[in-house]
This record gives C-alpha cells, structure tokens and sequence, in this order.
C-alpha cells in the first residue's frame, strides 16, 4: 500500500507526561495499514523438544508449546519456530525533545523521531503507557513502516536521532535492531528508553548500533520488582546498567519514585551508592514523580518532599549529575558544573532556556561535562 506519511512536530509542553497514545493526534496525513505485518522468525531462541521452543531473549526465559506467546505476548511458537509479531508494526510515532526520553546530557532540544510496538516483558502496576504496552501488537491499531522507511521520516523530519521508547523496546528487538543498523549507516545516531530486562548476548549486539540509553531502575530490592513486575528480578535490570557501561555506550537512568513502595530512603542510598561504586559518578540519574496511573491510581503523587530527599540522598552519596523529574520549574531540572557550580544547561520541563556547554565544557570554568553533547 502507498503510504503518504507527514510527522507533525508538536508543540512542546511543560510536564514530562506519558506520550499521546493516539497516532491519528500525531500524524499529520497516513493510511492505517489494510494488512498485518507478516511474522517473522525471531533471534535468540532454541528448540527444547518436539513442539516446543525456548525463548533466550530476556531473563524470563519463556518455555513455550504450539501456539503459546511469551509473557510479552509478542513472541510466539508456530510450527517449532519462536516468531516476532512485533516487526514493522509500530502502534505509534511521534517526534519528541530529546529531553522527554529523558536524556538531559544529549544533545540538548534535539527532536528525536520516536516509535513503539506493543507489547512489553514487565507487566508494572504503575506503567503511565499501559494502553499500549500492556497490549498484544496483533490486537492494536498500527502503521506498516519497514526499517528503511522509518530512518527515511527521520531524515525528512530533521531528526538526528531515533528513540524506542514508550513501550519496552526489547520485545521489538528484530525490528529495532534493522532500524538502528540502517539508521547508523545513514548518520543517524540510536537511542532508547529501556527496562533493562535483556539477556547479555542480545544486548551486547544491541549496544554496537545504541548511542545513549536510559535504564529505568525502577526499585533496589528484589521483593519490589517481584511485587510490580510479575515475578521480575532486580539483578539482570543490574547486569544490564554494568554491560552498557563496560560498551560505552552513553547511560542515564530513571526511577519513578513511588510512595510507599520504594521511596526507602535506606534503599534509595544503596542504589545510589551502588550507581557510584559499579557505574562512576558521572551516570545522570533522574528521579521521576510519580502520577496515579493503571493499577495504583489509588495512590496520591509522590511528594514533594520525597523527591528532594532523594536528590539530596544521591548528591550525598557522590553522585554529580542528579535531576528530579515531572516537575517543571523545579531547579533539580538543572545541569549543574560539579566544579563551580553554575548552571550549565538551564531547563523548563522540556524546553532549554540556556546551553552554557562549550566544546563538552563549562563555559564558565572549563570543567569537563559528561555526555554527548553534540547532535552529529
């Protein structure tokens, strides 16, 4: 089908909400695809017995019979093959600031192209994009794109950057994977927005392609991501923020601070101590405001008093580059110089007010800032 697809950049707003989940709110002029996306056999699987397969993609280890879909419920057995519903489909597309990912040390006020499949291998109490990633992608209402045709609408949009976000990219990892090698051979540079729920062979084919990722450690124990997470595990989201280091590939990471459940500041001090001790000093980390959301709209808004006595938890603990997020107008939006002390990027939700970061350095000091600054 010719498809006559216009993104629309959309008016930048203050709160670091979750994306618009309608792509008819998104796109200027496209047809709705007629015909589904054809499955196609995934990676990172084996065969365990006759009529059955056993999916290696991420630690939950799916063991699945004819017919049966992993927990993501984009992966499914037919015919002894472990297939991707997931490849080409996306449920949406928009262009965003770079700084909704969040990513705050690249780039700053880039747009980023950025698109999602449904479907997701947590299933959090508290997801903000649940319509989505709580659902199958044979079940939503998606656009046909092909990996070369999203990298070409980056490159017709201005986009410097592609973002996999909002869903969890790992349960589109074929078609992610496709996208970023064409994208990088065009001069297009990847990120995404992850769980960090990935086997380290997948990841580490991944990260040759990935320039920035931002992790979302979601809590510091194991009985929080059993609770939120369908029976989750803290220690692989862990392995996976040690192999993104070790690649070197830009990180930043996200916890949602969500009352009750894991605003400990006990365990908030162990995470940031271990973010220091395992990962440097540098990593930015974002703590996130929680809003009611799914299955937990019973709880109020984290307060505000929480989400400073976070921040002043990992500033304690060592850590330069620490922000407090969904909350527009806050100063912990800042970029700081861990040096002088001035502001070196100067924010309002998503909007740059000031970039005083010259050749990767304070403009007013000469201290080295960690990131990646520059768009090309």
């Amino acid at each position: 089908m010719k498809k006559n697809i216009l993104i629309v950049f959309l008016s930048v707003g203050l709160f670091l909400s979750a994306p618009l989940i309608d792509p008819l709110n998104l796109i200027a002029r496209a047809e709705q695809s007629t015909q589904k996306p054809v499955p196609r056999i995934a990676k990172y699987w084996e065969k365990v017995k006759e009529g059955v397969v056993h999916c290696l993609l991420c630690p939950r280890s799916c063991v699945l019979s004819e017919g049966q879909r992993g927990i993501c419920t984009v992966r499914i057995n037919k015919g002894e093959k472990l297939y991707t519903l997931g490849y080409g489909d996306p449920v949406t597309i928009n262009i965003d600031p770079i700084e909704k990912k969040p990513f705050f040390h690249v780039a700053p006020g880039e747009p980023v192209f950025s698109l999602a499949v449904a479907g997701c291998n947590m299933r959090c109490l508290f997801c903000q994009n649940w319509q989505i990633s709580q659902s199958k992608p044979d079940e939503t209402q998606n656009y046909y794109l092909s990996p070369e045709e999203v990298v070409d609408l980056a490159i017709k949009n201005n986009c410097k950057f592609i973002a996999y976000t909002y869903t969890e990219p790992t349960v589109f990892y074929e078609y992610m994977l496709d996208i970023a090698k064409i994208a990088r051979q065009k001069g297009i540079k990847n990120t995404m927005h992850t769980c960090g729920y990935i086997n380290p062979e997948p990841l580490r084919e991944l990260l040759k392609y990935m320039d920035a990722v931002n992790v979302d450690l979601k809590g510091f124990t194991e009985e929080f991501y059993a609770k939120i997470g369908m029976m989750a595990q803290l220690q692989p989201v862990l392995d996976t923020l040690k192999i993104i280091k070790q690649e070197g590939v830009w990180l930043e990471i996200t916890n949602l601070v969500i009352p009750g459940f894991n605003d400990d500041p006990v365990k908030i001090k162990e995470m940031c101590v271990w973010i220091k001790s395992n990962l440097g000093d540098d990593v930015p980390l974002h703590f996130s405001r929680f809003m009611p959301s799914f299955r937990l709209q019973n709880l109020p808004p984290t307060p505000m008093e929480k989400l400073q006595e976070a921040y002043q938890i990992a500033r304690d603990a060592g850590l330069k580059y620490v922000y407090i997020g969904n909350v527009p107008g806050n100063p912990a939006e800042n970029t700081y110089c861990p040096h002088c002390g001035k502001i070196v990027v100067k924010r309002i939700g998503y909007r740059i007010l000031e970039n005083n970061i010259k050749n990767g350095k304070c403009k007013f000091c000469g201290y080295k800032i960690s990131g990646r600054w520059s768009p090309e």
